[in-house]
Formats: structure tokens, C-alpha cells, sequence
């Protein structure tokens, strides 16, 4: 491992000193490359170097504890090693970590997919909550989103909502989010008062370059239609909406909430590319995932995976047992506790196999 930090430290030293290079700072290219190379070794890094100065500190106190010292002087050498020793040990867990192989997707930007499930309009209001609840936790993250298909309900809420969550690390932190959202609470429409249990999917996905999937022309079919309101009424005469068709796959997406058609196609495929890119992902994870299942996973996609209880103000998230009493805060957006979890515990499953393995 330490053989490993130091050749990756050279490299990052070696970076910096290439990007001071006038050949590099006049190559667009390189410069990109270069820079973004060296962002993804930013972390472990600062870590190592922290690393080992803990290390060298920890070695002269050690050193210290031999030579005669009076007992005050003991005492403080006895509380620094102790610190020291603290700090290396989760500068080691922290490093192994970052040291993980990290997936190829988590800078990528994100689309995402909602869907009222089972409860009719309550199912599509819950819908509109989780499309609130996300665009107001990519604010608090400084990414920007934009929605590409909608189809709303004559309440207010979604049928079915798609948009893409724009950011750096967008997907490393949303990509555990897909799968089936339950929320249990008084539905507008019920005049009894009593509680109904609704369901909403959720569907995230990296978004596809052209790199990751390559659509050929002849293998689309585009059709054009008149965009749709609340309750499938035309809401306009022209045909500015788009459904574009893999043909090989028979995969669908439609949009019809830009401002023209070339617009609107420009997204339906934006939304097709990720679509396909996510099957090809799922079978590829499928071949490799061997015996046993990740606790977190992106896995099926039908899971129930978390509770929204609105009596109770409690959200818990099934996959690992997590709860908590602030439903508001987190509908509000404020989803890292939960998001932080998430990925501590997918850590944890992979340090878990490693050492397995």
C-alpha cells in the first residue's frame, strides 16, 4: 500500500510541475487532462502526506519515551503519542478508502427518473415531494438541474418527471437513490382521515457521452406530436414534442418541454443515450456480481428501499437500518445524513470483500 501511495504521490508532484509547462497551459487537451488527473489524486494525496508526517512525529515521540525525562515531560510525550497514534489510525482507514477502486461514473451528471406507482394521484403528488426534494439538495450542493420530460396530473403532482442533476460528483452521491420510495400519510383526497400507503420509483442514471454510447442515425425513429397538459389535453397546435425509438432495443424517451423541436429532440436523445448506457451498466453488474449482494447496491430497481412516515415525522431508509425524526428538514432537501450513510456502508461492503477476497 505504501509502495502505492508513493508512486501515486510522484505522479501528482510530476503533474503539478506539468502543468506549470507552457506546452501543457497552450494544449487545451493536456490541460484538461492533466488537471483533471490531478483533481482525482487531490484527496489521497493530502492524506498520505498527512500520513506520514503523523508517522514521523509518532516515530521521534517514540524515541523520546527512551531518553530519560522528567515526569511532566513524560506525561505530555505519553498524551502526544496517544493523539498521534489516534489520527494515524484513521488516516490508515481513511486511505484505504480512497485507495478503493472508485467507479468510473461518480463525476458524471445525472438523470433522473420519477414516477408515481402504486396509489393513483397520491402516488403522483409523493412524486412532485421527491422531485422537490432533490432539486433543493442539488441547490445546497451547487449543482444545477433541469427538467426534460414531465407528465403532471390534474392535482399538481407527477405521473412521471425526468431531469438531469448537472455537478461535480452528482452521481456518487445520488446514485443509491434509485428504487421504490414509500410514503405513508392522509392523502388530500381522503375525506376519513385515515392513513394510505403510496409508491413512487425512482430511477437514477449517469448521464451517456457520446463516447459511452454511440446511436446511429439509422437505428432511431422520431416522431413528433402536440405537447400534453394535465389530464392529456393538447396544449398546443404544433408538433413540437418528440418520441424518439431505439430501434434495437426498443427503448422510448419523449420530450416535450423545451422551447422547439430540435430542442426537444435534442433531449429525448440525451435521455435515450442514459437509458441504454443504464441497461448495458446493469447486465455488466449482473455478470460481476457474484454470490453475494451489495447491502446498498444499485440493484433492483422494484426494492422498497425507503419509508416516508408523515405521522410519525420519520424517514428510514430499509438497506441499513437507518431512521431518523426530521421528515420536513429532509423533504426540504436536507438528505446528506442519509446520503453520507449510504456511502459509508457501500465502503464498508467493499472493504468487506476485499478483505474476503
Amino acid at each position: 500500500m505504501l509502495d502505492r501511495l508513493q508512486s501515486l504521490a510522484d505522479r501528482y508532484e510530476k503533474l503539478s510541475e506539468m502543468l506549470c509547462d507552457p506546452d501543457v497551459t497552450n494544449d487545451t487537451k493536456k490541460l484538461r487532462e492533466y488537471s483533471k488527473e490531478q483533481s482525482d489524486l487531490q484527496e489521497p494525496y493530502d492524506a498520505y502526506m498527512e500520513y506520514k508526517e503523523v508517522h514521523q512525529g509518532l516515530t521521534a515521540a517514540k524515541e523520546m519515551q527512551g531518553e530519560k525525562l522528567d515526569d511532566e515531560m513524560k506525561e505530555l510525550v505519553k498524551l502526544e503519542i496517544e493523539e498521534l497514534s489516534g489520527r494515524k489510525t484513521e488516516l490508515e482507514e481513511r486511505i484505504n478508502i480512497l485507495m478503493m477502486p472508485k467507479d468510473p461514473n461518480d463525476d458524471k451528471n445525472v438523470i433522473v427518473e420519477i414516477r408515481g406507482a402504486a396509489g393513483g394521484d397520491e402516488a403522483a403528488l409523493f412524486a412532485g415531494d421527491l422531485y422537490k426534494m432533490y432539486t433543493r439538495y442539488a441547490d445546497s450542493q451547487g449543482w444545477r438541474t433541469e427538467v426534460l420530460d414531465a407528465s403532471l396530473n390534474d392535482l399538481g403532482g407527477f405521473k412521471e418527471i425526468v431531469f438531469m442533476v448537472a455537478g461535480k460528483g452528482a452521481y456518487s452521491k445520488l446514485k443509491f437513490e434509485s428504487g421504490a420510495h414509500r410514503v405513508q400519510r392522509i392523502p388530500v383526497t381522503e375525506s376519513g382521515g385515515r392513513i394510505h400507503t403510496s409508491t413512487s420509483t425512482v430511477v437514477v442514471m449517469p448521464e451517456a457521452e457520446d463516447l459511452d454510447i454511440e446511436i446511429k442515425d439509422n437505428d432511431i425513429r422520431v416522431d413528433t406530436f402536440c405537447s400534453s397538459g394535465a389530464g392529456g389535453q393538447s396544449v398546443n397546435t404544433t408538433k413540437s414534442a418528440v418520441r424518439v425509438t431505439h430501434v434495437p432495443t426498443g427503448i422510448v424517451a419523449t420530450c416535450q418541454d423545451g422551447k422547439s423541436q430540435n430542442d426537444n429532440k435534442a433531449k429525448a436523445l440525451q435521455v435515450l443515450r442514459a437509458r441504454i448506457f443504464d441497461i448495458f451498466q446493469q447486465e455488466e453488474q449482473a455478470k460481476i456480481a457474484g454470490e453475494r449482494k451489495s447491502k446498498v447496491g444499485t440493484g433492483d430497481r422494484s426494492e422498497r428501499i425507503r419509508t416516508y412516515n408523515f405521522p410519525q415525522s420519520r424517514v428510514t431508509d430499509h438497506r441499513i437500518g437507518l431512521t431518523l425524526h426530521k421528515l420536513d428538514t429532509v423533504l426540504n432537501g436536507d438528505m446528506e445524513e442519509i446520503i453520507s450513510s449510504l456511502t459509508i456502508a457501500a465502503q464498508a461492503d467493499l472493504l468487506e470483500k476485499g478483505e474476503q477476497a
